[in-house]
């Protein structure tokens, strides 16, 4: 949920990891529905970090029975702008629960749910439903709830976790990279927030989920970040998942910024390992920043749609960034101190509308905040684009509809490493 300032990642860092009872992990080679979220009031709770979990909240490690899931659906095909034909996923029969943790403003739920349009394409509803969900600032809290749902539980994701649902058929959460970021402090995942990624752990292994999804900055996967690595996939990977831990490059998928982010997907061991969708676009053919947010150049300041900009004025770095029109926008910061990026032809800093734009947010989705808390929340979020290419890729292990067809396996980056389980 964070930045990545665009350093390379560590050479063939993507991983597919699964469990191994002996010990040890080896890897081979404009319209927005509201969700309805589901689930039993928030009660205090004494849950503390990872290993010294509540008595009441203990469960088991190894895979639990599931139901049956059902077969695969048969989605309304749609021809989508200069996209090619797709599956919008607007009829669905059967529904999935879903968690959401560190929900932010919601970028990587609305990805979930889908219903949205943005840059002349339409985004397909998808049959998710939020059950649950939790972010501990109260601002990016009313931004969600304007936007996605009036229900989520706003207090630490300690005290949320005594909250939780008895199961559920996905968790996702972008957990945070304060410590991690090439940006932050550069305490690893021991960091005060960074190891919050342990509440991700203990609420998968209270809900099974059959799928879960963590999402992070690509600065993660970086040889100074190693151990930090190794020890977050060694602890998703006790609880008993297939493991895929991948780059993604946001650009690549039709959101106008050049992102670097990494998703650690988790499967249950009675499902297909999780296959990462598609690019749809490559360096040719990305969106760029004139692309998206040309059309407002015009357009004076208006607050009601969070098209309002920083006066601040340049400075060193970040704050003399200035966008280019023919290229995607460079990453958006969460921690900029009104140092955003400035516009490619305006004498002006991008504007929080702007922002939005280059996050991949629809038009209709209004941040109920003043200017530095919306660059927060802009700068946090997943950019609901990516997010539902990830979202269908998700649907795809749940309905049984994961191709692994030989040439994907061929190409597929691996890491080989070994994972001791200590």
């Amino acid at each position: 949920m964070c930045d990545y300032s665009g350093a390379e990642p560590l050479q063939g860092c993507a991983t597919m990891v699964k469990s191994d009872p002996i010990g040890w992990l080896e890897s081979p080679g404009t319209g927005i529905g509201k969700a309805t979220i589901e689930g039993r009031g928030a009660t205090k709770s004494s849950a503390t970090p990872l290993g010294i979990g509540r008595a009441d909240m203990a469960r088991p490690k190894t895979a639990q029975a599931r139901e049956p899931r059902s077969a695969p659906m048969n989605g309304t095909m749609g021809q989508l702008p200069n996209q090619g034909v797709y599956s919008v996923m607007d009829g669905h029969s059967r529904q999935y629960t879903v968690v959401s943790m560190f929900s932010g403003c919601g970028g990587m739920d609305l990805g979930f749910i889908g219903g949205f349009e943005v840059f002349g394409r339409r985004y397909g509803s998808l049959p998710f439903r939020i059950i649950w969900a939790n972010e501990h600032n109260p601002k990016a809290c009313a931004t969600y709830r304007k936007n996605i749902s009036e229900n989520i539980l706003c207090c630490d994701v300690w005290d949320a976790l005594a909250s939780l649902p008895q199961n559920s058929d996905v968790l996702i959460g972008g957990f945070p990279c304060q410590d991690i970021s090439l940006n932050g402090k550069r305490a690893g995942v021991n960091g005060r927030r960074s190891g919050l990624y342990k509440a991700m752990v203990e609420a998968i292994r209270w809900t099974r989920p059959t799928v879960f999804v963590a999402e992070n900055v690509g600065s993660l996967l970086m040889s100074c970040n190693a151990d930090s690595l190794r020890q977050v996939m060694t602890d998703f990977g006790k609880l008993g998942y297939t493991l895929s831990c991948e780059p993604y490059q946001a650009a690549d998928y039709g959101v106008p910024q050049t992102r670097h982010r990494v998703f650690i997907v988790g499967t249950a061991a009675e499902f297909k390992p999780f296959i990462r969708p598609p690019a749809e676009r490559t360096s040719a053919t990305w969106m760029t920043a004139k692309d998206a947010i040309g059309d407002l150049e015009s357009l004076e300041e208006r607050p009601e749609i969070n098209h309002i900009w920083s006066r601040a004025n340049r400075s060193p770095e970040q704050g003399d960034r200035v966008l280019k029109p023919d290229r995607p926008g460079y990453t958006i910061r969460a921690e900029c101190h009104g140092n955003i990026q400035w516009h490619y032809r305006l004498q002006r800093r991008m504007s929080m509308r702007e922002a939005a734009r280059i996050q991949s947010f629809p038009d209709s989705f209004i941040f109920d905040a003043m200017l530095r808390e919306t660059e927060r929340q802009v700068g946090n979020a997943v950019p609901p684009i990516l997010a539902w290419h990830v979202a269908r890729a998700v649907l795809n292990i749940l309905q049984g509809t994961v191709n692994d067809c030989a040439e994907r396996r061929a190409t597929r980056p691996f890491l080989q490493m070994r994972l001791p389980l200590e």
